[in-house]
């Protein structure tokens, strides 16, 4: 087993959140914490429908970074894409 996949076997193993932000503030630098939230808050501007020049202004992060979020979108059988059209669909 890679580290890698003992890690997401570990992430998935944990049902709390306060356990699972403990464990991110061990494993991750702050800076690292914040390009994640920001990743995640880029993706949640596009399934919102938010141009990607908007994007890019508002977050001042370059649109490379967002086609890359764009792209996942784009895929149906993302899993970013399921949780998002779980987690805010009007459904």
């Amino acid at each position: 087993m890679t580290s890698f996949e003992e890690l997401v076997e570990i992430f998935a193993s944990i049902r709390s959140c306060d356990r699972m932000r403990a464990l991110f503030e061990e494993l991750f630098t702050p800076k690292e914490i914040e390009t994640l939230a920001l990743r995640w808050q880029l993706l949640k501007d596009l399934h919102a429908g938010r141009p990607q020049r908007w994007i890019a202004s508002r977050h001042k992060i370059s649109l490379c970074k967002i086609t890359r979020g764009s792209k996942v979108l784009k895929n149906k059988s993302s899993i970013v894409r399921q949780v998002l059209d779980k987690k805010y669909s009007d459904k």
